[in-house]
């Protein structure tokens, strides 16, 4: 609208000036007195007017008249009635009131755009005449980043009014309708920091960001009415500089100092913490606020997407550092507290969504991290108990001792025990599997080249009776559970895990599987025990016909001898072979040794309370590598012999009726066929029909 008026304005003087030289003749008489340089009023103020720079000016176009319209005769009265600029400009008029610059009074208008018979255009008056009154703010612009790309010709360069507003509606930050105010800061900066091409013009390295800080929590707050931190606080005003900058606020050296400003007491922390010192010694690598809580995306650590979160903290924030091997190598850093971490249960268990694990920050502190020498660190020997009884209850008194915290079930220094638990287990199973795996295929070899004719009699010997068949149901039901919730904490972002990792934030659905499983495969266990101890006879029995003996090794010979082909003669067994007792007592035993490995684990409390730290490291070891030995045995052992077995394909039924085919015993088993039939423990197909008759 102005703009419009003022051509308009000009418009209708160049016309009549055209028509009329009244005009001129009019500027003439005024300029026979004003043209004279050096005129002064009675008052002393300059009245002389240089008409050729009246002429260049914005006001060039207008005559003595337009603006002095009171004047109507010459010579003119002595007292004249100030000229009202409003009549113009309107609207500046109407909203320069309301500004901070009305405190210039009725002067105001001469104040800034200086005499009206050479005023410049706004763009040529900023900063320039800004400089006058805000000389200090000016001084720190002309160093500032800005001020450098405007000195250099920049066309995006910001002047005063790029931030501030239109010169006649300038207001104060704490005005809440002010560009400049707390509320509306980041949508000033956003003018040219959410501009996808000036962002890409200028090459600015930090992408988006206003648009993130709109989502932290410092503007979530000031939109909430709150004192928090807005662009400027970090920023700066007037004196902003590049980060690479020494004098930034957010250099990297800089930025505890600039946080220090709202967060005191956590600063005094940080400055006293291992990264603190470091940033004071100019370590590089040493971390700063910005590192850990990110620089305009600061969220809450509740947050599921802040670094800072309980989930993202260890793997992300601290493993960034300490994960780094080129990092810890450069600053001597221990290069196992990442891995360590990882592979403990608290790592695994918060990698697979149980948010109350604990992570670094939980043992080591958030702020005020300190070497583990220093008395004052929670990691202290001296503290460890309290430390760890933040979790553990009970574990705070005397009797607690700890050893190392960080320690890699499956690589790097331990306690001795532990150790001998590894290095037994990594000869022990690839030995035992590697054994199995090569007898097996060397007997579904030999008996898929020499098929053994099968007579398929019906004939059926009872195998197990129903409480055999209750344990064995107990542990059909509960193994595959352990080995599949089991391996789910190891291996948590597997497709196959994360289903049943869905509810463990809320409910530990995994983990009250696991300990449920464990409970009914213990509980099978002890009943099968009992039976074999109520039962007398039956138990001595089985366990007589189930203890190892000199035929079993010479058996294991004759098989081998006789699948190579080195041998004619057919292996026969008595009731139990070398494999199922092999089998048998493996499971007795692996059960005892994850049974107990698995309670000291499970009540820690208990065990860090009454035991060193290694008892706890040391089961750790023992359930991680006897559940991989377990396992594969079941899938390559077990499974054979019940499966796949050429000889018993496509399935050994006696789990589920305690029966089995009497030909399969024909062959392998002959003499304990015999003594089955004597026993009247075989059962023809015709004997199954006059039953049901």
């Amino acid at each position: 609208m102005r703009v419009i008026r003022v051509a308009l304005i000009t418009l209708a003087l160049t016309f009549s000036m055209a028509s009329s030289s009244s005009a001129a003749a009019g500027d003439q008489e005024c300029l026979a007195c004003h043209g004279q340089a050096g005129m002064k009023s009675d008052a002393g103020k300059s009245i002389s007017i240089d008409p050729a720079k009246h002429a260049a000016s914005a006001h060039g176009v207008l005559g003595c008249k337009d603006c002095h319209t009171a004047i109507k005769e010459f010579p003119h009265p002595a007292k004249m009635a100030k000229v009202q600029c409003s009549t113009c400009h309107a609207d500046e008029a109407k909203s320069f009131p309301a500004s901070s610059h009305s405190i210039l009074g009725e002067s105001a208008c001469a104040s800034c755009h200086g005499n009206v018979h050479e005023l410049s255009t706004t763009e040529k008056l900023i900063p320039g005449k800004c400089m006058e009154c805000h000389a200090e703010e000016a001084k720190e612009l002309e160093s500032s980043i800005h001020g450098q790309a405007a000195k250099n010709g920049d066309p995006d360069a910001p002047k005063c009014v790029s931030c501030h507003g239109p010169i006649h509606a300038v207001k104060g930050s704490s005005e809440a309708d002010s560009t400049i105010a707390r509320k509306n800061m980041a949508e000033t900066c956003a003018k040219c920091h959410s501009d996808a091409g000036f962002l890409s013009r200028h090459k600015i390295p930090v992408a988006h960001p206003v648009d993130s800080y709109r989502q932290s929590v410092h503007a979530r707050a000031v939109a909430q009415g709150k004192e928090a931190a807005t662009c400027s606080s970090c920023h700066g005003s007037h004196d902003i500089y590049p980060a690479t900058d020494a004098r930034s606020r957010v250099n990297h050296w800089k930025v505890p100092e600039t946080c220090a400003q709202c967060h005191k007491e956590i600063a005094r922390q940080f400055n006293e913490s291992v990264h603190g010192v470091a940033v004071k010694d100019g370590v590089r690598d040493a971390p700063v606020c910005v590192d850990c809580h990110g620089e305009h995306l600061i969220m809450d650590p509740k947050s599921a997407g802040s670094p800072l979160n309980a989930v993202n903290v260890s793997a992300e924030t601290c493993g960034r550092c300490h994960g780094d091997p080129r990092l810890a190598l450069r600053n001597d850093l221990p290069a196992d507290r990442l891995p360590s971490y990882a592979g403990s249960y608290h790592g695994l268990a918060l990698k697979s969504g149980k948010v109350t694990a604990a992570n670094c920050a939980s043992c080591h502190g958030v702020h005020a991290i300190l070497r583990s020498s220093d008395p004052r660190s929670t990691v202290n020997t001296a503290n460890l108990a309290k430390t760890c009884g933040q979790c553990h209850k009970g574990v705070g008194d005397d009797k607690f001792s700890i050893g190392p915290v960080h320690v890699q079930t499956e690589a790097g220094p331990n306690h001795p025990v532990v150790q001998w638990i590894r290095w037994t287990y990594l000869v022990l199973i690839p030995a035992t599997l590697g054994f199995m795996l090569l007898h097996n295929l060397l007997d579904l070899l030999r008996k898929m080249i020499r098929r053994h004719p099968r007579r398929e009699t019906g004939q059926v010997a009872l195998r197990m009776n129903l409480r055999f068949r209750i344990a064995h149901w107990g542990v059909m039901a509960s193994f595959p559970t352990l080995v599949f919730t089991g391996f789910a904490l190891k291996y948590p972002e597997s497709w196959w895990a994360k289903p049943l990792l869905f509810w463990e934030a809320g409910t530990g659905v995994r983990g009250g599987l696991h300990r449920t499983a464990a409970v009914v495969l213990i509980a099978a266990t002890i009943y099968h025990v009992i039976h074999l101890a109520t039962n007398r006879r039956d138990g001595r029995l089985f366990l007589m016909a189930m203890l190892p003996e000199i035929k079993d090794a010479t058996d294991l010979v004759q098989v081998l001898l006789y699948n190579l082909g080195l041998s004619k003669m057919e292996p026969r067994f008595k009731k139990f072979n070398y494999a199922e007792k092999m089998e048998y007592w493996a499971f007795m035993w692996g059960t005892f040794i994850m049974g107990l490995s698995g309670f000291l684990l499970w009540f820690n409390n208990f065990t860090l309370r009454h035991f060193p730290k290694w008892v706890t490291d040391a089961a750790t070891a023992v359930h991680w590598y006897e559940a991989i030995l377990a396992t594969f045995s079941i899938l390559i052992w077990h499974f054979y012999m019940v499966i796949f077995d050429p000889m018993v394909y496509p399935m050994d039924t006696a789990w589920l009726n305690g029966k089995v085919p009497a030909d399969h015993y024909r062959h392998s088993r002959p003499e304990y066929l015999v003594a089955l039939e004597r026993a009247k423990l075989v059962e023809s197909p015709e004997s199954d029909e006059e039953s049901d008759a």
